[in-house]
């Protein structure tokens, strides 16, 4: 039983957390093509600022938490499909950093990239989620 409440929590706060993976990225196409001193950039600054820091970082913070019960108390460490997860999940961490820290160059100003690169940017859980999935649910190997 107590592996289901597990689970279910997983899976719920991995879907707040994919949701702000493909809403940031997004925003801060809004962000960008509004005019840098205008009232709408900071109104964009805190939205960016509410989405990673209510919703994404403890989302992402207790997806790992309750992955790490799941995958000890079920032996899955020594599991080849585990150890591509956990890659792919470790991926994902290092872009919503990524995303964090983009969000921060946006707060001081600092617009390194297009509309077009940030909306291609987008795509990457799009296509790391289904590797997940598959690997959780079919386990390859």
């Amino acid at each position: 039983m107590t592996y289901l409440w597990l689970k279910s929590g997983h899976v719920i706060f991995v879907i707040f957390w994919m949701a702000g993976l493909f809403m940031l990225p997004r925003v801060f196409v809004y962000h960008q093509e509004c005019a840098p001193d205008s009232p709408d950039n900071a109104a964009w600054i805190q939205r960016e600022r509410r989405l990673l820091n209510i919703i994404m970082w403890p989302s992402l913070v207790v997806s790992w938490v309750l992955g790490l019960m799941i995958a000890w108390s079920m032996g899955y460490f020594t599991s080849g499909w585990f150890h591509f997860k956990l890659a792919a999940v470790l991926g994902l961490t290092a872009y919503h950093v990524w995303l964090a820290g983009y969000a921060a160059a946006l707060a001081r100003g600092e617009r390194k990239l297009s509309g077009r690169a940030l909306r291609m940017i987008n795509e990457i859980p799009g296509i790391t989620i289904p590797l997940i999935v598959i690997l959780v649910i079919v386990r390859p190997f």
